[in-house]
Parts: C-alpha cells; structure tokens; sequence
C-alpha cells in the first residue's frame, strides 16, 4: 500500500483559498489530474493496481477513540499544518523495491511552488495473515 499525505492547508490551496503560501490555479489542479489519470491509468495496465482513493479534506474528518474505557468523538480539523493521510494505492507488483518505483513515480506529480518540499508517501505491505506480521 503507497499512503500519501497532506494537510487542512494543502487542501485549502488547492481550493484555491489564499493561506500565504501557494494557490493553485485550475491549470495547476488540471496538471494534477492528468498526470493521475495517466500514471493510474499505466498501473491499470500493467496489471498492478488493485485499487486507489483520495481521500476527503481533513475537516471533514471525525476522530474516534477512548479514555478510560468511555469512546469520544472529535471533530476535524486539525491543526491547518498536521498531515493526515490524504489517499493511498494499492498495487500488486513484483517486490518492495518496485512498489517503491511506484511511489517515486507519484512523487513526480506537477504541483505550484514549492509544495514537492515536503511531500513522501509510505509504502507498506498489506498483511494477509497474523503470520506475515513478522514478530
């Protein structure tokens, strides 16, 4: 699985609401789009993708968890800056070492600006049993 990454104010740019960093434009937001087109496409193709989502902006995110045993529930968003996971692929391939070609490929995503800076993805593999959790 190739998990990306981004925050509140990536997702803000994108819209194109002014953060004081990067806006982006709909030629911005079109490059995107086709050059995720195309490399899903070429996945597609090969025969490794299983499957890929985006994922919704972080406000639209609802946390669940627990303290002493009593769930609760908090509200996005998060801090404008905190990066959550904004989609990920699942692909079926070869070894770890191509899923990693896959991921870097993904990485030469046309953004504006400076946005490459900071972006990475994570590539881990999907367990099928309790017996590949490696312990």
């Amino acid at each position: 699985m190739i998990l990306s990454y981004a925050s509140q104010q990536d997702y803000d740019e994108m819209s194109g609401k002014d953060t004081g960093r990067v806006i982006w434009t709909e030629k911005d937001m079109a490059a995107m789009h086709e050059f995720m087109t195309t490399v899903n496409k070429e996945l597609e193709e090969s025969g490794e993708l299983v499957e890929t989502r985006g994922l919704a902006a972080p406000v639209h995110t609802r946390r669940v968890g627990a303290r002493d045993g009593v769930p609760f529930v908090t509200d996005g968003p998060y801090a404008e800056t905190q990066e959550v996971l904004a989609g990920y692929w699942i692909v079926e391939c070869e070894s770890f070492d191509r899923a990693t070609e896959i991921a870097a490929r993904l990485g030469q995503c046309p953004f504006p600006g400076d946005v490459h800076a900071n972006a990475y993805a994570d590539i881990r593999p999907i367990m099928e049993s309790a017996d590949d959790m490696g312990f």
